[in-house]
Order: structure tokens, then sequence, then C-alpha cells
């Protein structure tokens, strides 16, 4: 068994730098590498999440509101033994801002979280996550679901509710205002599906 310190210590020996582990009960673990609708759905909330956040941090009128998100934060919900997971984002309001960006671990706790379940193992252990967050005090949990195009959005203390791709999915009430429509999450970029462009002829025709 392995602290979350020595966890965080030596994290980038693991295979792909510690990309894809977590510490559970002490015993480091690997989940499935992210296939590419994983990395479409953390890009297209990686840009939603940045617009609205950088518009709700200018009106906002009290500093200690400011919100900002983590990409892959491992984060401390237990100790003796320790448990660290990871999430695709952590969303944190208030504080100092930025306060957690620069770390491999964290102990604080974030208002929102939101996992990407992109493969079976991913989403069989998706529940016992969601109970954790939870348990550890996380107000607002989203589950993205590739398989079915769905996210299943789980506060505190409230029955889960699933968001279909015709539906918009809130931020409330940890980011009010925040709506994103669901079917905006699985869009890939248009430079990743649009042909290349040709070479220019030499004599510049």
């Amino acid at each position: 068994m392995i602290t979350a310190e020595e966890f965080s210590d030596g994290k980038f020996d693991l295979p792909e730098g510690g990309r894809w582990h977590e510490l559970v009960a002490g015993e480091i673990q690997q989940l499935d590498p992210p296939d590419p609708i994983h990395g479409t759905v953390v890009l297209n909330l990686t840009k939603a999440l940045a617009e609205f956040l950088d518009t709700a941090n200018q009106e906002a009128a009290i500093a200690p509101q400011a919100a900002y998100a983590c990409y892959e934060l491992g984060l401390v919900v237990r100790r003796d033994p320790d448990t660290v997971l990871c999430p695709a984002v952590s969303v944190f309001v208030g504080g100092d801002a930025f306060a957690e960006m620069d770390k491999e671990v964290s102990e604080s706790r974030p208002g929102m979280v939101i996992e990407v379940a992109s493969s079976n193992l991913r989403r069989a252990g998706m529940a016992d996550r969601v109970i954790e967050w939870h348990g550890w005090g996380v107000k607002n949990v989203w589950v993205v679901n590739p398989e079915d195009r769905s996210v299943h959005v789980a506060d505190r203390g409230s029955l889960i509710r699933v968001a279909t791709s015709t539906d918009t999915v809130s931020g409330d009430p940890v980011l009010p205002g925040l709506n994103i429509p669901v079917e905006d999450l699985f869009v890939e970029p248009a430079w990743w599906t649009s042909p290349p462009r040709p070479d220019s002829d030499p004599d510049g025709s």
C-alpha cells in the first residue's frame, strides 16, 4: 500500500507518465485508455466551460466567487488507506483563483465533477464513483456516456436525471447559468474532419 503523496511522487514513472492511473485503497489501478470520442467530449467540455467561466468570472462582483476547471486532477477522497480518483474535469468555485491548477494531487473539494464513461470498464464502476463523490461532499456530478450520447446528472441528495441528445444539461446549482446542449458534447471539431487543404502552387497561382 502507498499513500497519495507517494502516488503523486511516482506517477511519472508509471506507463504513459501515470495518465489513466488511480490509487484505490492504497493500490495503484490502471483505467482503460480513452478512445477518440472520450477526447472529443473533453475537448468540447473544455471549450464550453472556458467560454462560460470567462464571462461568469468577469461579471462576478466578488472575487472569491471565481470558478475554474482542472483536467485529470487527482483528488484524495479517502485516507488510511488512501484513494485518489482522477475525473476528466473538476470545477472549483471560490478560494484562491487557479490554486489547484499546477498540482498532481489535491485534497481540495471541487463543487462539480464530470466523468466520461467511455469504455465498458469505466461504465461498470461509475455508480460506485458517483457514490464516492457524493460521500466526499461533491455537490454535482455529471457522467457523460458516449455509448448512448447521454449525460447523467447526479446532484447530491437528489435523484439522478438523464439528459439525452435532444436535451440541454445545466450546471445548477454549482454553476448557475451554464447550459450545454448534450449533442454539442459529441460534435467532432471541424479541423478533425475537414479534408486537408491542397498545397499552393510554388509560383503562387
